[in-house]
């Protein structure tokens, strides 16, 4: 099929519908569990929440077994979408079903091996009138039913970049769920129903998932069979995002278990706080990054190379812009925000703070290049760097830590980060896609954006600090000034310090040329 004649998806309006619905989807994920959570400790009690936590906690392990492949399937999906090849669509849909059952049936039993020894996951007594097991088999139910029915479907929404369908789905369920489950808990006290309600939310996501597939796209069903080469390039892709995600997830898991380990859990307890401040946030732009990547997948298969790095750099340029204003929230929020929630006992020196934003902006540093490799299929080449990565993190966590505590292992996972994941990472995308000699070009690029958020932070963090004393507030009114500050001053300097640089130009014109652009249901972008 010859360059004009592929099928170009619509990716700006696609990305802003994710964008848009994805944002309302995570306010609800965000939200309404800490009020539910908040109902059911008040009405059953702390145990039926530690209950809840300890099921989710098993099962999430459980859900590794799955690490990788819904994602393979998508990418491969991208080429034959370009291509109009919908044979070869309703064959990756058909092995796809397949692979989820049998994921399904390694999930379920394993699940029911597990079962005989959830008493020993579990300190003291249980409450009386639950039987842990039976309650169990709920959650497990719950976990295992989207590989049984009609999970795979969605699949083809992720691939054609309408992750907002998804969200408007998920969403709906979500909030319908959220809602009955807190009327059961008010009015009936009783944790089964509750607990219920869960598998039958998921399968009324299914339902809902499956119709708007076959409403929206007809074409596709379950039938045929790839190619070997196709099954190969499966099995390799697969393998490598199973060594990334679960490098990944090493990456959070040593620096709680060593600061327990060697701190304690009240150090530990507060580090988690801090933590999941940050991680909220990196949610939020995660939603950025879920909406760009089917995009960027079309993008590979449809449009020359060079024009892809162009694009890299633009939106690199407005994701870093976004995450240096998120920077600058961080390091002059923390504090008031932990103070008014947790209490001052509870509060870290602003030398941890100050590592959480290096933290923070060292991840966010990768997040476009990274959409890159993964609409590429990159997995496999970027295996050995995310084992170094994991590696050289423990090493780090086990020298800093007893060196010099909590900022040890912080800083011992951002060393890893930089040395590993931004030095040598960044490259494979330039080496194995790019291959245009520029990864030097785009490192310094890296470098100038963290050192304006640099500079930023300074200001931001300064004027901050002076409007707090001259006005002498505190608590509430604090986070609310500086709240005020850190949407003015960082967005200025960022303007004032970008306006004659080429990205800017580039970007400018585009966002314009965006907006004056009708967008159509389905054209060149």
């Amino acid at each position: 099929m010859k360059k004009e004649e592929l099928v170009r998806l619509n990716r700006t309006g696609n990305a802003l519908r994710n964008i848009l619905f994805g944002f309302i989807n995570k306010v609800t994920t965000l939200i309404f569990p800490f009020v539910l959570r908040t109902v059911m400790i008040k009405i059953l009690g702390m145990e039926y929440a530690g209950l809840n936590g300890l099921f989710i906690s098993i099962l999430e392990v459980l859900n590794l077994s799955e690490l990788g492949i819904s994602a393979a399937i998508v990418y491969c999906m991208y080429k034959p979408i370009a291509q109009g090849n919908e044979e070869e669509i309703c064959a990756l849909l058909n092995l796809f079903r397949k692979m989820y059952f049998a994921i399904g049936i390694f999930m379920l039993s394993v699940g029911i091996i597990i079962m005989p020894f959830l008493k020993y996951f579990i300190m003291g007594a249980c409450p009386e009138d639950i039987n842990i097991y039976v309650l169990y088999t709920i959650y497990l139910v719950n976990s295992c039913i989207s590989y049984f029915f009609m999970g795979y479907k969605s699949a083809v929404l992720s691939a054609y970049q309408r992750i907002d369908m998804i969200q408007v789905i998920s969403t709906l369920v979500k909030v319908i769920m959220y809602f009955t489950q807190i009327f059961i808990l008010i009015l009936y006290k009783n944790y089964y129903l509750y607990a219920i309600v869960l598998p039958l939310s998921t399968i009324l996501t299914n339902l809902l998932t499956a119709y708007e597939v076959k409403r929206s796209f007809p074409q596709y069903s379950c039938h045929g069979k790839v190619t070997c080469e196709t099954k190969r390039d499966l099995k390799e892709k697969v393998s490598g995002l199973m060594i990334t995600k679960l490098c990944a997830v090493t990456r959070n898991s040593f620096d709680s278990i060593f600061i327990s380990a060697l701190m304690g859990l009240t150090i530990s307890a507060i580090y988690t706080n801090y933590y999941f401040i940050m991680n909220s946030v990196i949610s939020l732009l995660a939603i950025i990054v879920q909406a760009v990547l089917a995009g960027v997948g079309n993008s590979i298969q449809t449009e020359a190379i060079e024009q892809n790095y162009e694009d890299l750099k633009r939106f690199n340029f407005m994701y870093l812009w976004i995450a240096g204003v998120c920077t600058n929230f961080l390091l002059c929020l923390y504090q008031p925000f932990i103070y008014i929630w947790v209490g001052q006992d509870n509060l870290l020196p602003l030398s941890s703070v100050v590592l959480f934003c290096v933290y923070f902006f060292l991840l966010k540093m990768g997040d476009m290049q990274s959409v890159y490799y993964n609409a590429a299929g990159l997995w496999w080449n970027y295996r050995k760097c995310t084992v170094a990565e994991a590696v050289l993190n423990l090493f780090l966590n086990i020298i800093l830590g007893r060196l010099w505590g909590l900022n040890g292992i912080i800083a011992g996972t951002l060393i890893s980060l930089f040395l590993v994941n931004f030095l040598y990472a960044e490259r494979l995308v330039f080496k194995y896609y790019f291959k245009n000699g520029k990864a030097l070009e785009f490192y310094l690029q890296q470098m100038k954006y963290a050192i304006t958020t640099f500079g930023a932070c300074l200001i931001t963090y300064h004027i901050c600090q002076l409007v707090t004393y001259a006005a002498e507030s505190t608590g509430v009114k604090t986070l609310f000034v500086r709240t005020m500050i850190c949407l003015i001053v960082p967005n200025i300097f960022f303007a004032v310090f970008y306006y004659r640089s080429k990205e800017f130009q580039s970007t400018y014109r585009w966002i314009v040329h965006k907006i004056k652009k009708p967008i159509p249901g389905v054209g060149s972008d």
